[in-house]
């Protein structure tokens, strides 16, 4: 009896190890010192790595691996699957670690907080102090575990639907068509 590999199930190596990377990359921040890269150019590189470019790559590796593996042939369908499934992977394995660094260092939400009041006055020096209250409380409650964990899922699945949408349209080979 054939083992078939199912297109989700082949992408369950990279989103494992796109969400290792992600977690890796938020450690090396922690350890670095999240309060010295604000407004700097190292965050914008972190988020177009984990929202544009990491994505993309993976899901272009996990399309074009089971297109290897099914005889050259991979349909606009599987390479939806494959790259939802990624992202979704990847989003709960990040999403897990945040939850129990969260519990780890539970004043890391208050350096969070601190860190955006800064760069709210840099910004905006001339916000009163209940725009600012205010601006911190909303900030506060999208910090929170039972948002975050959802939203991080949701938002990866979102993005993974639409690179996959993108990759599916350049790698796909279906084994019916004729050209």
């Amino acid at each position: 009896m054939e083992n078939k590999v199912t297109p989700s199930k082949s992408g369950i190596t990279l989103g494992v190890l796109f969400g290792l990377i992600m977690v890796l990359q938020f450690v090396i921040t922690f350890i670095i010192g999240i309060e010295k890269l604000a407004g700097s150019s190292f965050g914008i590189i972190i988020n177009l790595l984990n929202y544009l470019i990491l994505p993309i790559v993976f899901i272009y590796l996990g399309c074009t691996n089971y297109k290897k593996i099914n005889n050259g042939f991979v349909t606009f369908s599987e390479c939806l699957k494959i790259g939802v499934s990624i992202a979704i992977i990847a989003a709960i394995i990040y999403a897990v670690f945040n939850l129990i660094f969260n519990l780890i260092f539970p004043d890391f939400g208050d350096q969070i907080l601190a860190i955006t009041k800064s760069e709210i006055l840099k910004k905006n020096p001339n916000m009163t102090s209940e725009q600012i209250e205010m601006a911190l409380s909303m900030t506060k409650k999208f910090m929170s575990q039972y948002i975050v964990f959802p939203v991080t899922i949701v938002m990866y699945a979102f993005f993974g639907l639409i690179y996959s949408l993108i990759v599916g349209a350049i790698v796909k080979k279906d084994p019916n068509q004729s050209f």
